[in-house]
């Protein structure tokens, strides 16, 4: 029995958080920005909550003495988003990032009060980052060309937006890791909503449904993600390929599947789990199907509303014509 194929990495193209250039590029924990500090300071907004937005809006006094010549915030946040790639987010320290930037730990508190304040600003660089909207393989019923998607087009900003996405969290898979659910809005995470909900207006929906569908993709991108980086942690922590995995039961899902006790997976075809099989845009244009029912829906709605009083005053003109024949 083959592997199940949604562990591997599914063919996409380019890449939100939640980002693409329409209108894709915005975090999916934008609800809220105010919380409690959390111990692991893998929480956004977990820390001192205005020390953060001085330093990400740019308000904050920056420091006028002791630190080493050259070093800045930008260099910091840059160090640190290097170390979580490279090593994970655990990785990430005070002293680990002074260390890489040769200077003293004492440095950097006076450019970032910590790892919290820290985490957040990593979290608005990575979605700010200047990533293609173009995916490599465009469906063939929305494509989207060139750079961005058309203007109005809002099944190929979901289709940019999902697809920039996924590959922001295969550029940065500590990104999984960490809890947005308040997340300290900051320019880039602002200017990615914005550009998002400008992409959706001409789906005509209401408010809480266009945050609704950014919800709803996001959401969808960041289950294949994890999915995909949970088999590769499982590699790294065992040492065992997905092929020797999945070789090793082979015996046992084999007597299984002759045993007679489970025939609906028994008779299914031997391409099943293949990993060749695109789950990521399978889900996706699904989804884009879904949306398209709810936007026919509302659009109708929105007919008959706009229709119903010509109509009845329709009727009511025809009624008084016939009662005038009549005298």
């Amino acid at each position: 029995m083959a592997k199940d194929g949604a562990t591997t990495g599914p063919t996409d193209g380019a890449a939100t958080r939640t980002g693409t250039g329409t209108g894709a590029r915005t975090g999916t924990g934008t609800a809220s920005a105010v919380t409690g500090r959390a111990a692991d300071s893998t929480a956004t907004g977990s820390g001192d909550i205005a020390r953060t937005l001085e330093l990400l809006w740019g308000t904050g006094d920056r420091p006028s003495r002791g630190p080493k010549p050259g070093l800045t915030l930008d260099r910091i946040v840059t160090a640190a988003i290097a170390v979580a790639d490279a090593e994970g987010l655990s990785a990430v320290s005070m002293r680990r990032i002074s260390t890489e930037l040769g200077t003293g730990t004492m440095s950097l508190y006076r450019y970032v009060p910590g790892k919290a304040e820290l985490l957040d600003l990593m979290l608005d660089r990575v979605l700010g980052e200047p990533l293609s909207a173009e995916p490599d393989h465009p469906a063939a019923d929305h494509p989207v060309p060139g750079d961005l998607p058309v203007p109005g087009d809002w099944r190929g900003a979901i289709d940019a937006m999902a697809r920039t996405y996924l590959d922001n969290l295969r550029r940065h898979p500590w990104l999984l890791k960490i809890n947005q659910a308040r997340t300290v809005l900051g320019p880039s995470a602002l200017r990615g909503l914005e550009l998002s909900l400008t992409a959706l207006r001409s789906m005509g929906l209401r408010d809480p449904e266009l945050i609704g569908v950014i919800i709803t993709v996001n959401s969808f991108v960041e289950g294949l993600a994890r999915t995909r980086a949970d088999a590769a942690e499982a590699v790294a922590q065992t040492g065992l390929s997905d092929e020797e995995f999945w070789e090793n039961q082979r015996p046992y899902l084999e007597r299984a599947m002759l045993s007679g006790a489970y025939p609906t997976m028994a008779g299914m075809s031997e391409d099943t789990f293949s990993a060749d099989f695109d789950h990521f845009t399978f889900g996706l244009r699904r989804l884009i199907a879904g949306f398209e029912a709810l936007v026919t829906e509302r659009a109708a709605e929105d007919r008959a509303r706009t229709d119903g009083p010509r109509a009845d005053g329709a009727r009511t003109d025809r009624a008084a014509e016939a009662s005038t024949d009549r005298t």
